[in-house]
């Protein structure tokens, strides 16, 4: 049983969540997984090696992590027979424990993961004819309580680390086969060894659109992605990142300079009433300074638009008028925009349902008649829960035994 403790409910207006030690490992070892190289090289110089043994180490280790998708001290072959026990004692390069894989009819995949604490959480790939996304978490739960979602109604546990969120992405290539084979000849005598391409790889884009909101864990979130994009480590260039906020202000200046990867804003609404009403956050941060923050946005161009995604709920926030007040915010403030529209995807429970197909064209011809891209997004997932709005550990309510007789039962 886990004993890292929930975070107290910090309200529907502001919620900042309180930072929680994560529950040390039983074996006392450190995880090096999400460490950029240098912390590697500290840690190894504190464990007895000595400044010029440690860079070369690190570096070494560094590669075998992120281009080879080790997770065996035993298999790095370059490194001393004697020093592989040593790091094994000491260290380890950890994956989220798999609870649960689910495939859906239209080639999407949703894991139930679990932390070394006994925390549950979410993430999801969704593979495209010219793409594979994976939709990254960044919180157990969620704290926004935004009405239309589904992660929403989930109380927030605590921030994933790093390591949890860089662990994601190690998992999905894990589960996709695709860790390229390089070689680490004359890596002794190579400053910058390590850096690589990879032609036809099935993950090619990173949301942060999973479960929590990225910039309430700007910290651990802008490590991971770090070293995501190092191309000493996951090599995944910033334009291929897309981080998905729902409106935390203060922190999208800080986003773009020190991440630098695309915007999206769960923006959902035209108006304060109907916003206040389904992303609660709006009362804190209103939609004009949202806006305000989109438009001064680092790095936002028409060649890196930054894109708004737009639930559509019906009588709710569908109609001409609300397409035509958006053309009208979203140019007032010139903006370079696109606009995602969203069904709803449905959940028990939920207060909204979604607008009929054809106010759903009407929607995006509006707002593409007005010059501003509009496509509409097709729905992924749903029959595993794994569609936009619909991320929720619902697995957790089930015991072992009955997942187990489920896995037998589709085998």
């Amino acid at each position: 049983m886990s004993d890292t403790a929930l975070m107290s409910p910090p309200g529907l207006v502001d919620p900042v969540p309180v930072a929680r030690v994560v529950t040390p490992r039983a074996d006392a070892r450190v995880d090096l997984t999400g460490l950029a190289r240098p912390a590697v090289q500290e840690l190894l110089e504190q464990a007895g090696l000595d400044p010029r043994q440690a860079k070369l180490r690190s570096r070494q280790i560094f590669h075998w992590i992120y281009h080879r998708g080790v997770t065996d001290f035993a298999q790095m072959t370059d490194i001393a027979k004697t020093m592989r026990p040593w790091l094994t004692d000491r260290f380890v390069i950890g994956r989220p424990d798999v609870v649960e894989a689910q495939h859906s009819v239209d080639g999407t995949r949703k894991w139930l993961l679990r932390t070394a604490d006994g925390h549950d959480f979410e993430m999801v790939f969704i593979p495209d004819a010219d793409r594979g996304t994976l939709c990254v978490s960044s919180q157990v739960g969620c704290t926004l309580n935004c009405r239309f979602c589904h992660t929403g109604t989930m109380r927030l546990v605590r921030n994933l680390t790093p390591g949890e969120i860089v662990g994601q992405v190690m998992l999905a290539r894990d589960a996709l086969g695709e860790w390229p084979r390089g070689s680490m000849a004359g890596l002794e005598d190579v400053e910058d060894a390590g850096h690589y391409t990879s032609d036809g790889r099935l993950l090619t884009n990173i949301v942060m659109m999973g479960m929590g909101e990225p910039l309430y864990n700007f910290e651990n979130v802008r490590d991971a992605l770090r070293v995501v994009m190092d191309g000493d480590g996951l090599a995944l260039s910033k334009r291929r990142i897309t981080l998905s906020t729902s409106g935390v202000v203060p922190m999208m200046q800080r986003c773009g300079e020190e991440i630098g990867v695309n915007l999206a804003v769960s923006l959902h609404a035209v108006t304060k009433e109907i916003r206040d009403e389904i992303v609660p956050l709006n009362r804190k941060y209103g939609i004009e300074e949202l806006l305000a923050a989109c438009a001064a946005y680092p790095g936002a161009s028409n060649a890196r638009r930054i894109t708004f995604e737009y639930v559509m709920l019906r009588d709710k926030n569908d109609s001409d008028a609300d397409a035509r007040e958006l053309v009208r915010l979203l140019k007032a403030y010139d903006l370079p925009a696109k606009v995602n529209l969203i069904p709803f995807n449905p959940w028990p429970g939920a207060p909204y349902e979604c607008s009929t197909p054809d106010r759903v064209r009407r929607f995006s011809e509006i707002v593409f008649a007005a010059g501003i891209s509009a496509p509409v997004r097709t729905p992924r997932g749903r029959d595993i829960d794994a569609a936009c709005g619909q991320l929720r550990t619902a697995a957790e309510k089930k015991s072992r035994a009955e997942r187990d007789r489920e896995i037998e039962s589709a085998a």
